[in-house]
Order: C-alpha cells, then sequence, then structure tokens
C-alpha cells in the first residue's frame, strides 16, 4: 500500500516552525515543532503494510523551493524513502518554466502544489485571492506543467470548486490531485451541501482524482465515523479509480498516531469491494505519481 501525501522536515527549514506558537487551522501545533526526520515516519507506519509514500511540499521559504526538493531527493537516496517528491513552484509570476527547470535534475519529482485555498474566515486563508485557479496567468502557468510530464496537487475550498473546474478543464494535459477531498471545514448542512455541489462539479472533470486524507484538519481529532462519510461520498462521486489514500503525517499526529489513523481509514473503506479498496490504497497513487 502507498501513503500518497507526507512530509518530513527540519524544523529550520521551515519558517512557520520557528518562533512563536501562531493559530493555525490544525489548533496547536507545539508537538510537531521540531525536527520530523525520515526514520520517524517510517518507525509511525511500520507495520500497517505500506511499501512506498509520496512526499509533499512543506511550505519552505518560496525562494528555498529548489533546496527543498534537493535535500528531499538526498533522503530518499540515502534511506530510499520517499518514493516520490511534489515540490513547490509560483504559478502567479509571468513565466512558471525558469523554476519548473531548476526542478528536472530530481529524478523523484513528480508533480507540483501550490496552495491556492482561500476562504472568509483569515485563519483558514492560504492564497492572496479567492479566484487565483481561474486567472489566466496561473492556467496557462499550469498547463505548461505537462511539458514535463508532472501533475498539480490541487489545494481548494468549496468555494472555489467551480474556478478549479475551470482551471482543470483549461489544462486537459495536466492531472490534477484535489488535497485532502477538497477540504470540507463547514459541517453544517449547508457547509455539506456547497462542499457535494463542489465535489461534483471538480469530479465532471476526468483529470481530476482526489486524495481521502487531513480528515482531522478543522475537528483536531481522529473521528471514525467522520473519516467513513468522507470516504464513502468521495468515492461515491469521483470511483475509487480516482481516489489515493494520504496519512497527512506528521499533521495528524498531533491528535492520533498512525496506526489508530490508518485503522480508521482501512474500517472507513471496508464496505467498498476488495478490488475499490485496492485502488484507494494502492492502484490510484501507484498511477497517478507514476510509482
Amino acid at each position: 500500500m502507498i501513503d500518497a501525501h507526507h512530509h518530513i522536515w527540519r524544523q529550520e527549514d521551515l519558517p512557520w516552525l520557528m518562533g512563536p506558537e501562531q493559530p493555525r487551522i490544525f489548533g496547536p501545533y507545539a508537538a510537531i515543532r521540531r525536527d520530523y526526520p525520515i526514520d520517524e515516519y517510517r518507525a509511525d507506519l511500520s507495520g500497517t503494510g505500506i511499501k512506498k509514500s509520496v512526499y509533499v511540499q512543506a511550505n519552505w521559504a518560496p525562494d528555498r523551493f529548489a533546496d527543498e526538493v534537493a535535500w528531499v531527493q538526498s533522503v530518499a537516496d540515502e534511506h530510499g524513502w520517499p518514493h516520490a517528491i511534489v515540490g513547490f513552484a509560483d504559478f502567479t509570476v509571468e513565466d512558471v518554466r525558469p523554476q519548473l527547470d531548476r526542478l528536472t535534475d530530481y529524478p523523484l519529482m513528480r508533480g507540483i502544489r501550490q496552495q491556492l485555498h482561500w476562504h472568509e474566515n483569515p485563519l483558514y486563508r492560504f492564497a492572496a485571492r479567492a479566484d487565483l485557479p481561474a486567472d489566466s496567468v496561473v492556467q496557462r502557468n499550469v498547463a505548461r506543467l505537462a511539458d514535463y510530464g508532472w501533475s498539480f496537487d490541487l489545494q481548494v475550498f468549496s468555494g472555489q470548486m467551480a474556478d478549479a473546474a475551470q482551471l482543470a478543464e483549461a489544462c486537459p494535459d495536466v492531472t490534477f490531485i484535489l488535497q485532502h477531498a477538497g477540504m470540507l471545514e463547514d459541517m453544517s448542512e449547508a457547509g455539506w451541501s456547497r462542499w457535494r455541489t463542489g465535489m461534483k462539479r471538480l469530479a465532471t472533470c476526468s483529470n481530476v482524482v482526489t486524495k481521502l486524507s487531513a480528515f482531522g484538519t478543522f475537528i483536531h481529532r481522529n473521528d471514525h465515523d467522520f473519516i467513513e462519510k468522507m470516504i464513502v461520498e468521495t468515492e461515491t462521486l469521483f470511483g475509487a479509480e480516482r481516489c489515493l489514500f494520504g496519512s497527512n503525517f506528521p499533521i495528524e499526529k498531533i491528535w492520533t498516531d498512525y496506526h489508530a489513523l490508518f485503522k480508521a481509514f482501512r474500517e472507513g473503506a471496508a464496505g467498498l469491494s476488495e478490488a475499490r479498496q485496492k485502488a484507494i490504497f494502492n492502484d490510484t497513487a501507484e498511477r497517478v505519481y507514476r510509482l
């Protein structure tokens, strides 16, 4: 099986892990304000049956995007983990290709994530504007990923999903991996309705797949019932061949351990056929990230 979304880090490389603790969407995070090396990650998942993993960029300073990929590649060269890298680039510049060119020397590069999520709640806000997925410059730059054979890890909230679908349609030769099944943050009936509407729109785009990951982000706990509901509803919309599991460790380590989290995901998917479970926990990630 494959963990398609995790991080490792040295605290000194991440500005957001230095200095005083700040309010963040995942709550108090003193437990992870430290190094999280590959050896600890592998110890966390030991015994789960997971044999490969995908590293996703962890918000180094933007001008050190190439240093991040170089470091993760060096870790993989030494330890054999992770097995793929999703780096960072800024798609809001006039031409992203000089940034992408700097990452082509690293054999584990598979894709790019620039977090485009924007929310009315400033605590949940990351991008400068809500409409970046609809921006013509961003769309032109993301389309260029096709020339590199790389995917785009897409991170948006439900209110941005219509624009995100337009982005995917503008870049038909790029595979989009929706982060965290669209980051449902509003558990009210209206919130669920907005999320379903946006997810249905994204599901019409055949080049969009979605990660089943980070379901503790806004509730700050490992909730078996919520995980099962998210898995079932997302799989119903996208199909298992367009869903892939990710642990989001060590963020989720703030409130749970790897084995408890993975058990919740396995049990949440238990009602699906064996073939559909295999797609979620192995086949989709293997195909999308070329593992």
